[in-house]
C-alpha cells in the first residue's frame, strides 16, 4: 500500500502518514467530545507547528468546534487566553497554562493527553 505523507514535523523531522493522521484524529476527536466539546464551541490551541498541532486542529474541527490558534511565542498570549470565551485549551506551554488559571477555561489538555 502506498502511504502518503501528510506532514514532516519541522522540529523532529518525523513524518506523519495519512493513516497515522487519521488514527490520531479519530482518537483525539472522540476524546474532545467526551470532554464536552460540542458544535459551536471554540477551543484554544497553543502548540508549536508540527504534527501535534495538525492533529489537534483537525480533531477540534471534527468535533464540530472552531479552532482559535495561539502561537506559543506570540505577543499577547496572556491577554488572548484570559479574554477568550473558550472553555477548553490544548497546550503544553507553561505561559498558556498559567494564563488559563485566570480565564474561563475549565479544561486544559496537553498534546500527549489528547493523543495528538
Amino acid at each position: 500500500m502506498d502511504q502518503r505523507i501528510v506532514m514532516i514535523d519541522p522540529g523532529t523531522g518525523q513524518t506523519l502518514t495519512e493513516e497515522q493522521h487519521d488514527e490520531r484524529l479519530a482518537t483525539a476527536a472522540a476524546l474532545l467530545r467526551r470532554r464536552g466539546v460540542r458544535a459551536g464551541d471554540t477551543v484554544l490551541i497553543c502548540l508549536p507547528v508540527g504534527s501535534d498541532l495538525l492533529v489537534a486542529a483537525d480533531a477540534v474541527m471534527a468535533a464540530g468546534a472552531a479552532v482559535s490558534p495561539l502561537a506559543p511565542d506570540g505577543d499577547g498570549l496572556w491577554e488572548r487566553v484570559v479574554t477568550s470565551s473558550a472553555r477548553l485549551m490544548i497546550s503544553d506551554d507553561p505561559r498558556a497554562l498559567a494564563a488559563a488559571q485566570d480565564s474561563r477555561i475549565r479544561v486544559v489538555m496537553s498534546a500527549a493527553e489528547l493523543g495528538a
